[in-house]
C-alpha cells in the first residue's frame, strides 16, 4: 500500500515546533529589538549634537 499517510500525521498529534527553530527565531527577534534601539540611540545623539 503506497498511499499510507506518515506516522507523525496519521496520529492526529499537535506539531511542535524544532527547539532550534525557536532558538533561531528568538535570536532574529532579539537581533531586530537591539538594532531598532540602537538605530534610535544613534539618532538621539546626533541631534544632541546639532543642538
Amino acid at each position: 500500500m503506497l498511499s499510507a499517510a506518515p506516522a507523525a500525521a496519521s496520529g492526529g498529534g499537535t506539531a511542535v515546533p524544532e527547539p532550534s527553530d525557536l532558538a533561531l527565531f528568538t535570536l532574529g527577534l532579539a537581533g531586530l529589538i537591539i538594532g531598532r534601539q540602537s538605530v534610535k540611540r544613534r539618532r538621539r545623539d546626533e541631534d544632541d549634537r546639532d543642538a
